[in-house]
């Protein structure tokens, strides 16, 4: 798929999702962002919110939570699930920003690969949202499966979709796009069943097409039913 179709994917799920984009980028301090990252892992918004104002108002520092006691802490945040392990990574994160990087967050993708927990897809996420650099696509449940679905990759590895994203992308849009398509997927195209026919780009999308709903049919049914596109 090429980078002009690409374009009007975005342009299309930005006007749907006109919300989600600057300046409702800034979640906190970047301590903040990279723990609440973390702990977002395998669970929803709502439940890293109900635990993330207790957490830092008990830790509010990297060197708090590195003196915390891992028990208190998996009690603070079992409701994000995988809280044993969750809990041993920002625990370990905070010593690790304390005795590594003098208490800061590291704003590099190398800096933050060192510590515990943190993949591309957490870096990734701490560098738009911390410190507003555009360093790749963070590739999670969501992005991954509206990548495969469009046609933008047909990868499995989250690594090289972020590569195939990154190529067709221009970097000043790398953040905003990991926004729009997770929201999306939370919207409108999800696993089990997506919702095609409310879709605003449906007429570029592979999986719209392989279903037997192409172009022709979705414009006839579009007149029918009044609906301008």
């Amino acid at each position: 798929m090429d980078t002009s179709i690409a374009i009007r994917i975005y342009r299309a799920l930005a006007r749907r999702y006109p919300d989600v984009l600057e300046p409702g980028r800034d979640r906190g301090s970047p301590f903040q962002v990279l723990i609440s990252t973390i702990l977002s892992a395998q669970t929803t918004d709502r439940a890293v919110d109900s635990v993330a104002p207790t957490l830092f108002s008990r830790f509010p520092t990297p060197r708090a939570l590195a003196g915390a006691d891992v028990g208190e802490v998996e009690a603070i945040i079992h409701p994000t699930g995988f809280f044993h392990t969750k809990a041993r990574h920002i625990v370990g994160t905070s010593r690790a920003l304390v005795s590594d990087f003098g208490g800061k967050v590291p704003g590099t993708m190398e800096g933050l690969l060192t510590l515990p927990g943190v993949g591309r897809k957490t870096a990734n996420i701490v560098l738009a949202y911390a410190f507003h650099r555009e360093e790749g696509i963070a590739v999670d449940t969501h992005v991954k499966r509206i990548a495969g679905r469009i046609g933008f990759s047909d990868a499995k590895d989250p690594d090289r979709i972020e590569r195939d994203l990154t190529a067709i992308y221009p970097r000043e849009l790398w953040g905003t796009v990991n926004t729009l398509f997770i929201t999306h997927g939370r919207t409108l195209c999800t696993a089990r069943k997506p919702r095609c026919p409310e879709c605003p780009v449906r007429r570029d999308c592979r999986y719209y097409r392989e279903l037997g709903k192409g172009p022709r049919a979705d414009r006839s049914r579009d007149s029918f039913m009044g609906i301008q596109s």
